[in-house]
């Protein structure tokens, strides 16, 4: 299984943002400045913020109707919400966050020793960087794969802080090659069991739980068994982004993410909730997203776009800075098996008598030369688009 691990175009090599600010805090790049019309749409709909849905998700795993209703809806008209009652503790989501504080504060020539290969994207430096002109964001990433366990690349997973390092053990296919010896291995593997859950494990494992049931409550309201989603996509496979973003003296001239919607079926964020930094495209306009306290973000990603043939819209949304404090959001994408092939769902088509707005691909093709893209938009979303 470790053999068919997959990879994913590269992105090119760009300065590093958070050391470009500790050197000269006041300079900005003119790669990273963007222009008036980037920054700033008409209209200002910040009033809208607090109207973005709150679901509980307790009462979506009862089966709760009216919270069905209010999902359908959030997907509908918002293509973004918030969840509660979720479950996640909040000492697994504060977990989280100290093991990527720690993770930034470390030395540059620490985090690089797990900078991105030459052949994916996966590890420390910047993604969606395709060409040498573009403008560019103001922050650094980290990203795993991190389910199914066997798709791992520990060559770019974090040793420091300790808190990622335990993660090592969970792989069974490279702890086998591990360049310990086998009993010392076990060893280690018995001590680890016998400690409290690595921080980054139990938070990807309890936003697992909080997918599928999510996937479930979305699989109702699509018109199926609670299971369909999940068993479409064969293997739920889940990756996570970490993103740093440092203050910047000019806020209103550079973003933190460009503009873009998500290649996911859904996507699971958590952000710093003292410092608000996500925006989302509404009627024309960027609503900032405030996080309700241990709540968690959720939005529909292209793959829900596809398979609702445009019922559930993957919404633009982007990052802003702040002009002294440091940012922190940390985003989870659940995504089907690269073979697994995706369009608009049969009975949505069948019963409506619509004509399918996307045409099949398989996820693998989509998500790839996607990745070839920089960030514009929804643009593309055009891969999947049906021929007229």
């Amino acid at each position: 299984m470790g053999d068919n691990k997959p990879t994913y175009p590269p992105s090119l090599q760009v300065p590093n943002v958070q050391e470009m600010v500790l050197k000269d805090p006041l300079k900005v790049p003119e790669r990273y400045l963007r222009n008036e019309k980037e920054m700033h749409a008409r209209p200002d709909l910040s009033y809208l913020s607090s109207q973005v849905p709150v679901i509980d998700v307790s009462l979506l795993s009862n089966g709760d109707k009216e919270e069905l209703l209010k999902l359908d809806l959030a997907c509908r008209e918002w293509g973004f919400f918030q969840v509660v009652n979720h479950g996640v503790e909040g000492k697994v989501l504060q977990g989280l966050k100290d093991a990527s504080a720690e993770f930034f504060e470390l030395p540059l020539e620490e985090k690089n020793k797990i900078s991105m290969p030459p052949n994916d994207i996966q590890g420390y430096g910047h993604a969606y960087v395709v060409s040498e002109d573009q403008k560019l964001d103001w922050s650094d990433t980290l990203i795993m794969l991190v389910y199914p366990s066997w798709f791992r690349n520990l060559n770019i997973w974090p040793a420091k802080p300790q808190r990622f390092k335990y993660v090592y053990c969970f792989d069974s296919h490279n702890f086998m090659q591990n360049s310990l010896t086998f009993i010392s291995g076990v060893v280690r593997l018995i001590k680890m069991l016998h400690q409290h859950r690595d921080s980054m494990e139990a938070y990807s494992t309890e936003l697992k739980r909080v997918a599928m049931e999510l996937l479930g409550s979305l699989s109702l309201i699509m018109g199926m068994e609670k299971g369909s989603l999940i068993g479409l996509h064969k293997e739920l496979v889940q990756a996570m982004r970490v993103n740093y973003y440092p203050p910047c003296q000019t806020p209103e001239k550079v973003l933190g993410i460009s503009p873009h919607s998500d290649t996911s079926t859904i996507t699971i964020l958590t952000q710093d909730g003292d410092v608000t930094g996500l925006q989302i495209r509404h009627q024309g306009g960027w609503v900032p997203v405030k996080a309700i306290p241990n709540a968690l973000i959720v939005n529909v990603g292209d793959v829900t776009e596809i398979l609702s043939n445009g019922k559930y819209k993957s919404v633009e949304h982007r990052a802003v800075t702040n002009e002294s404090k440091t940012r922190l959001s940390y985003a989870t994408f659940f995504v089907p098996l690269d073979e697994v092939e995706i369009g608009p769902l049969s009975h949505l088509i069948d019963t409506k008598g619509s004509l399918p707005l996307y045409k099949k691909i398989k996820y693998g093709d989509y998500v790839r030369t996607s990745m070839k893209m920089k960030h514009d938009g929804k643009a593309h979303i055009q891969i999947a688009k049906a021929q007229d």
